[in-house]
C-alpha cells in the first residue's frame, strides 16, 4: 500500500482539507470552552471515592505524553497541509485535557503539587514509540483510540456520578469526552477517504491495528499494570467494551464488513485502559 509520505493527489487533499474546515469551524461555533470559566471548580467534592481520583491520575498521566504523541504526527503529516493543521488544533485541545485533569486533582485536595510533579516526573522517563510504522495505520489507529478515549471518559463520569458526585469533574470530563468524539469524527472519516482511494490497502492497516488494538502509554508507568487493574475493575475499559462499543461501532461507520476483517480477532491483545492523547 502507498503510505502516502509523499503529496497527496491534489482532489485528496483537498477532500482532507474540506474535513479540517469542518472540524475547525465547528469547534469554533460549538465546542470551544474556558478551563477557568466552564468548570465549576468550587463544587469540587473533596470527599469522593479516592479510586475515582486514582483512575483521573491514571489518565491524566497519560495526557502528559502528548508532546510524544504530537511530534511524529505534525512530521509524518508535513505532505498535508489538512492533516498537520489539524493536528496542531488537536494539540491545544488534548494540552487544555491534561491541564483540566491536573486542576481537578489539585483543587480536589485528591493530590498535592509534589505529588503532581513526581506523576510529571514519571510520565517523562520512558518515551512513547509509535505502534505502527504507516501513516494510514496511524491515522487508523487514532481514530479508534479517539473512540476508546471518549467512552473511557464517560464511563468514568458515570462511576464518579454513582460514588458520590462531583459537578467540577462530571462538567470536566463530559467536555472532553466531547472534544475526543469529535476527533474521532475527523480521523473516521479520513479513514473513509483512504479506504475510497486504496480500499485493500487501507483494509489491510485496519486488520492490523484494530485487531490488536491497545491504548497508549499506561504500560509506560512503573506502576501501569496496577493502574490498568483499577480502570478495568471499576468498568470503564476493558476488552468486551472495546469489542462492543468500539471495535464493531467503528467498522459499521466505515461499512466494512466483519468478515473483511476475517470475521476474527486473531492474537488481539488485551485492550489496556488508559487515557487518551
Amino acid at each position: 500500500m502507498t503510505d502516502f509520505t509523499r503529496q497527496y493527489p491534489p482532489e485528496l487533499e483537498a477532500a482532507f482539507w474540506r474535513l479540517y474546515r469542518d472540524f475547525f469551524d465547528q469547534a469554533e461555533r460549538r465546542r470551544r470552552w474556558s478551563l477557568e470559566k466552564d468548570i465549576p471548580w468550587a463544587q469540587c467534592n473533596r470527599g469522593l471515592d479516592p479510586a475515582i481520583a486514582d483512575v483521573v491520575e491514571s489518565f491524566c498521566a497519560v495526557e502528559l505524553y502528548l508532546p510524544d504523541y504530537l511530534a511524529p504526527a505534525v512530521s509524518r503529516s508535513r505532505h498535508s497541509r489538512a492533516q498537520a493543521w489539524f493536528y496542531a488544533n488537536w494539540g491545544y485541545e488534548e494540552s487544555k485535557h491534561s491541564l483540566a485533569l491536573g486542576d481537578w486533582l489539585l483543587r480536589s485536595g485528591m493530590r498535592s503539587e509534589g505529588q503532581m510533579a513526581d506523576l510529571g516526573g514519571m510520565a517523562f522517563r520512558h518515551p512513547w514509540q509509535l505502534p505502527h510504522d504507516s501513516h494510514v495505520a496511524m491515522i487508523a489507529y487514532a481514530m479508534v483510540q479517539e473512540r476508546a478515549t471518549a467512552l473511557n471518559y464517560r464511563n468514568l463520569r458515570r462511576r464518579a456520578r454513582e460514588r458520590g458526585g462531583d459537578p467540577a469533574l462530571e462538567k470536566l470530563l463530559m467536555l472532553v469526552a466531547v472534544d475526543e468524539q469529535a476527533h474521532h469524527r475527523f480521523f473516521l472519516e479520513c479513514v473513509r477517504l483512504y479506504l475510497k482511494h486504496d480500499p485493500q490497502g487501507t483494509l489491510e492497516q485496519l486488520r492490523r491495528v484494530m485487531n490488536a488494538f491497545a491504548m497508549p502509554a499506561l504500560h509506560l508507568l512503573a506502576d501501569g499494570r496496577q493502574r490498568a487493574a483499577r480502570i478495568k475493575g471499576l468498568g470503564i475499559f476493558d476488552e468486551d467494551l472495546y469489542y462492543r462499543e468500539v471495535y464493531l461501532p467503528t467498522l459499521a461507520a466505515l461499512g466494512v464488513q466483519r468478515s473483511e476483517m476475517r470475521n476474527r480477532l486473531p492474537g488481539r491483545k488485551s485492550a489496556p485502559a488508559g487515557g487518551t492523547p
